[in-house]
């Protein structure tokens, strides 16, 4: 799934052995973060 936030467009996947979202910026494959939820996925893809 893509989604969008005003900052950045991403796409999610859920590693369900790990229980972690993983977040990949739409725009570079390369430029990924984990986390307990989604948001706190996305707040750690805006850090970078």
């Amino acid at each position: 799934m893509t989604f969008y936030n005003t900052e950045v467009q991403y796409r999610v996947t859920l590693d369900t052995d790990l229980n972690l979202f993983i977040v990949f910026d739409k725009k570079d494959r390369n430029h990924v973060a984990t986390g307990v939820t989604i948001e706190q996925a996305v707040q750690e893809l805006q850090k970078n």
